[in-house]
């Protein structure tokens, strides 16, 4: 990078400081972040590798300028309430901790500086991650060597050009002879602040400061090294500025590294004789050179207290630090709480390092199990893992019988591996004979849910019968309801349930189960019909997903958003993202991820004439040596495969697809692609009878559209163009208010074939006249979509037709209006 490239840089923050918005700046140390951070007035917090083990630590001293809590809602205040140990109570997500510094930056809009943050609590990172990706009344920049964040607008800074590095070493030591200039620019590399420090001494520039320090009284680098592990520095000319801190952020390390390891002992030792009980346990621990149970003690005791404020990646390193240091009779024990800890937050890396420690060990059988199945907790089981599900569900049903939790936890990650892989009938049916004897209700959601998961055809009687009790006040129960629903096919309610989940879950902060109530809603409506309304739930899932580490769920909204795209005539976009959910869904066989893009690219194909191709994609769908199989989703794709498969000379395989998946059933939508199907497949003397009873049995309007559009057009293949046109003209404008353009426009074209060559003659379908007639007796939008399964904004969009047709402008005109419409159509 050049010197200009530096004028520029400084010239963007200018500009962020005077809009908003978020930055983060990346290099290495030296680099010229803290010199670009220093052009910017504000609030600056410097990141201090003493304070990494203290949970929230960094984030107290981003927010204590600005820390009015009682400005802040009661669930966000009492989260930061109890981080920063000011009260009990349950620890708060992290994205809730995010919610409430989100709202106390914005509020103050403020210029705030931190840098270093490579060095502050995982905890601290995260939430500031969260606040960057939001922010936008206020400024936050943050510097660190690596870029902690993603989805944030990062500056990386790189060395100086070789030219420019030349000028500046010869500004800063203009005496240097040839071959010493040339040594220096060797090892500075372009690294402005090394060729300020080099060519005064040392080969790197930690030399360079320890060189600095090692000439000072002993007394002093005794002080600097108190400062450097935490305590207060004193003012030291060219190391320690007025305001205690130290001149660059390398100098610190640099004076603990200098020291010898008996120095640091000591200068923990000094540093432990604080009344704050974390610190004190932390100085004491980096002050034992060999084992010390007490110590040890004090760490685990730091340990539940990092707990209980919601720091568990700081629980995690004192548990592994008391491991090290504590007798060998409790090394597993706290090892295996580590593990666990790390497991829950979702930090696989961790857990793998942790369970290489724990080999040899004595575990307890709670402990043996734990090892099993933690490796495989991740990612809902998707992936490589020690054990399979069937090895799973038997360990469940022993662990239940004495920790019901670990059980259910355990027989939980089974029964979503169901949901991504296919572990085979006879797995499953052992698991779901292990479900019946765990000591839980059948009706408890949890239950309700892994049996969706693991027996979706069998279940769902009893799965639909569960819904009657009514909506949960918990939002994770109703998030798991609004699953279940989705795997029975019950997607009216599945969107029911899902919805009345996010309110909660927003609330609370818990964003990765946000992110799957919301790609739920998004899969279950676009099964509606309901685009306008599926469309932003699942560009907000696909979202939330990527920032919660959730990568397949990332792919399950992706291949959502090819299939709306599709809906709504966009081809290529549906390309698009079909491959990108895709790529994302192969990496580990993720079956619901490749079904839904199969569906996807159906869609598309079936819009643009591609009928063979359209079938061939639903046909992997449905073939269960293909990694696109998916047992529950199968069943909800009918009537784009037999229709593709009467277009494309398939006839005989669909019929036995639909023979093989024809029994009688509950499940809404699967009851609805066997009639559509079994419609489409029907023989001329056969076809009408099956359309009727199709349509009228109880479906949602799309199905109902999807039902007149081919009704209408086998009634004019048979010549019968009168009877044909109502249920195509019914069809367009449904698909039309659907948003779904280009299946309106085949409507359109069946009713041009059918002879009808006017747009319409005021007359109002069935599904029109019944929205008209809720909105005349005063229900509103949202309470008329709650009846008809349809979003608030498709029944705007119906009532934007239905006004012209009646001739009237107000809802108040609509009672007077369809009187008078009766009169004229009887």
């Amino acid at each position: 990078m050049s010197l200009v490239g530096r004028e520029r840089e400084r010239e963007r923050l200018a500009a962020l400081a005077a809009s908003g918005g978020s930055l983060l700046i990346a290099g290495e140390p030296g680099v010229g972040k803290s010199a670009l951070l220093s052009t910017l007035s504000g609030h600056l917090v410097v990141g201090v590798e003493a304070e990494r083990d203290l949970p929230y630590a960094g984030l107290h001293q981003v927010l204590h300028p600005f820390l009015d809590l009682s400005a802040l809602p009661g669930v966000r205040r009492a989260a930061l309430e109890v981080v920063f140990g000011l009260s009990d109570g349950a620890a708060p997500p992290v994205h809730l901790v995010g919610l409430a510094a989100l709202d106390l930056l914005s509020a103050a809009r403020s210029v705030v500086l931190v840098d270093d943050a490579h060095w502050l609590d995982r905890e601290s990172q995260d939430v500031l991650g969260f606040v960057a990706r939001r922010l936008s009344d206020g400024v936050l920049v943050v510097a660190s060597r690596t870029p902690l964040f993603a989805g944030v607008p990062t500056l990386s800074l790189e060395p100086l050009a070789p030219n420019e590095s030349s000028a500046l070493l010869a500004a800063v030591a203009p005496g240097l002879d040839a071959e010493r200039r040339e040594r220096v620019l060797a090892q500075a590399a372009g690294n402005p602040l090394a060729l300020t420090e080099l060519p005064f001494g040392g080969s790197s520039l930690e030399e360079a400061f320890a060189a600095r320090t090692a000439a000072l009284p002993a007394e002093v680098r005794r002080s600097l090294l108190l400062a450097a592990l935490g305590g207060a520095a004193v003012p030291h000319e060219g190391l320690v500025d007025q305001n205690g801190e130290f001149r660059h952020p390398l100098l610190r390390s640099a004076v603990v590294r200098a020291a010898t390891a008996a120095e640091r002992r000591e200068a923990h030792r000094q540093l432990a004789a604080t009344d704050e009980p974390d610190r004190r346990a932390w100085h004491l621990a980096n002050a034992v050179s060999g084992t010390d149970e007490t110590v040890a003690g004090l760490l685990e005791q730091t340990a539940d207290r990092a707990l209980r404020r919601g720091g568990a990646a700081a629980a995690v390193r004192a548990l592994e630090k008391a491991a090290r240091l504590g007798d060998g009779a409790a090394r597993a024990r706290r090892l295996m709480r580590a593990a666990e800890l790390s497991a829950e937050a979702g930090r696989r890396e961790d857990v793998e390092r942790i369970l290489l420690q724990v080999r040899g060990l004595d575990l307890s059988p709670r402990e043996r199990a734990l090892a099993t199945w933690l490796p495989t907790a991740f990612d809902d089981g998707v992936g490589e893992g020690a054990a399979g599900p069937g090895e799973l569900a038997g360990l469940a049903e022993e662990v239940a019988r004495t920790d019901v939790e670990l059980g259910l936890r355990i027989f939980w990650s089974v029964a979503m591996r169901c949901f991504w892989v296919e572990p085979g009938a006879a797995v499953r049916e052992r698991i779901s004979a292990v479900a019946g004897r765990l000591p839980i209700e059948a009706s408890d959601p949890r239950m309700v849910a892994m049996a969706a998961y693991v027996q979706p055809a069998e279940e769902t009687d009893s799965v639909i019968a569960a819904f009657r009790a009514g909506t949960p006040d918990d939002p994770a129960d109703c998030r798991l309801l609004g699953s279940a629903a989705l795997q029975v096919g019950a997607f009216a309610e599945s969107v029911r349930f899902s919805v009345a989940a996010q309110r909660g879950l927003r609330a609370q902060g818990q964003f990765g189960l946000l992110a799957r109530a919301l790609a739920v809603e998004a899969w279950s409506r676009t099964r509606l019909g309901d685009i306008a309304a599926a469309e932003p739930a699942a560009a907000e899932a696909a979202a939330l997903a990527e920032e919660t580490r959730q990568p397949y769920m990332r792919g399950l909204a992706a291949a959502v958003q090819a299939e709306i795209a599709a809906l709504r005539g966009n081809y290529d976009q549906a390309a698009g993202k079909a491959a990108e959910a895709e790529r994302i869904g192969l990496a580990a066989g993720a079956r619901p991820v490749l079904a839904t893009v199969q569906l996807a690219r159906s869609l598309a194909a079936l819009g643009e004439g591609r009928y063979a191709d359209a079938f061939a994609a639903l046909r992997r769908v449905h073939d269960p040596a293909d990694p696109a199989y998916q047992l529950a989703l199968r069943r909800y794709v009918l009537p784009e495969l037999v229709e593709a498969a009467v277009r494309s000379g398939h006839h005989d395989e669909a019929a036995r697809i639909v023979e093989e998946l024809g029994t009688a059933t509950s499940s809404p939508a699967l009851a609805a692609g066997l009639r559509y199907a079994r419609a489409l497949l029907a023989r001329d003397d056969e076809a009408e009878a099956r359309f009727t009873s199709a349509l009228e049995a109880e479906n949602s309007p799309w199905d109902r559209a999807r039902v007149q559009l081919a009704f209408g057009a086998w009634l004019r293949r048979q010549r019968r163009a009168t009877h044909a046109r109502p249920h195509l003209k019914a069809a367009a404008e449904a698909f039309e208010a659907f948003g779904t353009e280009a299946w309106a426009e085949r409507a359109r074209e069946e009713l041009r074939a059918s002879g009808e060559s006017r747009n319409g003659n005021g007359e109002l379908t069935e599904h029109e006249l019944t929205i008209a007639r809720m909105a005349a007796d005063g229900l509103t939008n949202k309470e008329i979509g709650e009846r008809l399964h349809l979003s608030h904004r498709t029944v705007s969009t119906h009532l934007h037709r239905i006004f012209p047709k009646l001739g009237v402008t107000a809802r108040t005109e609509l009672k007077q209006a369809l009187m008078t419409y009766a009169d004229t159509v009887t």
